[in-house]
């Protein structure tokens, strides 16, 4: 499954999956606890392939993130806790994205990029972002 399948909801911890639309909204599936819920058009929800995270020169897309702290961890989950010190957090994010904008990206963000790291690393799901890359990778080589 793509990252565009995958959503994050305001308010409701960790990430969900998408699994149809219906008339006013969408049912989606948690990827902590599979229970499904009824999503309305009211709430706030973000679709993981369209966020971005800040550097001094773009904007890089989370997908890239994330597979850099991939290939740091070799796979594996995260070495460094969500709930650990801002500044263990800060430092670590800056060996994964050097360039990362200090003054727009906050722990918060950064705690919350490694939740979501380990969440889809838990479920096998971090291999999707090898196949967008060969499928860039191709259409640029040609």
């Amino acid at each position: 499954m793509s990252l565009e399948k995958v959503l994050s909801i305001s308010g409701k911890p960790g990430l969900y999956k998408l699994i149809t639309q219906t008339r006013g909204g969408f049912v989606a599936e948690s990827l902590m606890d599979n229970k499904r819920i009824s999503v309305n058009m009211q709430n706030n929800v973000s679709v993981l392939s369209e966020i971005a995270i800040y550097t001094l020169a773009e904007e890089v897309p989370l997908k890239d993130v994330l597979g850099k702290i991939r290939a740091k961890e070799n796979g594996q989950p995260t070495s460094v806790k969500p709930k650990d010190s801002k500044d263990k957090l800060e430092e670590y994010f800056f060996d994964v994205l050097p360039d990362y904008d200090e003054d727009r990206v906050y722990a918060s963000d950064i705690k919350k990029v490694l939740q979501w790291y380990n969440l889809l690393q838990k479920h096998d799901m971090l291999d999707t972002l090898d196949v967008v890359d060969d499928d860039k990778a191709s259409q640029e080589e040609e």
